[in-house]
């Protein structure tokens, strides 16, 4: 088993913390993500969407898509759960991991993908005006978030869980869009002092 990943991206650096949560070692094939790389067809065959991070089974088997890859590590390693134990745990993970995903997170990479120099031949068109219309996006949710930070230690509640993974990688990806946090989003400094001082946001 092993992972291919681009340690530079956000998506294989989520999965790389999950893994230190639990204290799993899979070993890590680097990934260019130059467009000679990703266009290839060999990369097709390994992901149709050309994306990392991508885990290869001791059987051959492709699993792609960063949740899925977190999954099936859970399934194989259930402690600690990082996913939730009981039904309404696991609800409430579910929902705040996907409000990180589908808000800040995706915002964030809309704002970088169209507006940084680098990512000119992969964002074909880069669209300015969405870029920076992202940019709001990206403040707006997080201040969301920090309203739920103000009441809770943790997104899903008193327990660190995948939510808390997606939503710091994707508050560390902001400077990369160079989008900046508002210092008044003390439930977001307060939470984010807490999980990046965790041994596992270096991995």
């Amino acid at each position: 088993m092993k992972i291919i990943e681009t340690k530079a991206a956000p998506n294989p650096r989520r999965v790389r913390i999950f893994l230190a949560e639990k204290a799993v070692e899979i070993p890590y094939e680097e990934f260019a993500l130059n467009i000679e790389n990703i266009q290839s067809d060999q990369f097709a065959s390994l992901n149709p969407m050309r994306q990392v991070p991508i885990l290869v089974l001791d059987d051959g088997e492709h699993i792609c898509e960063t949740m899925a890859i977190c999954r099936y590590i859970e399934e194989i390693h259930p402690e600690p759960r990082l996913f939730g134990e009981t039904p309404i745990e696991k609800a409430r993970i579910e929902m705040w991991n996907r409000r990180v995903e589908l808000g800040l997170f995706f915002a964030v990479a809309q704002a970088f993908r169209h507006l940084h120099p680098k990512m000119s031949e992969r964002e074909v068109p880069q669209v300015a005006d969405w870029g920076v219309a992202n940019k709001s996006k990206a403040i707006q949710r997080l201040g969301l978030l920090d309203e739920r930070l103000r009441e809770t230690k943790y997104l899903a509640g008193d327990t660190y869980s995948v939510a808390d993974i997606t939503a710091l990688v994707a508050v560390d990806f902001m400077a990369a869009a160079r989008i900046e946090r508002p210092q008044e989003f003390l439930g977001v400094a307060r939470w984010y002092e807490d999980v990046s001082a965790r041994r596992s946001a270096a991995a």
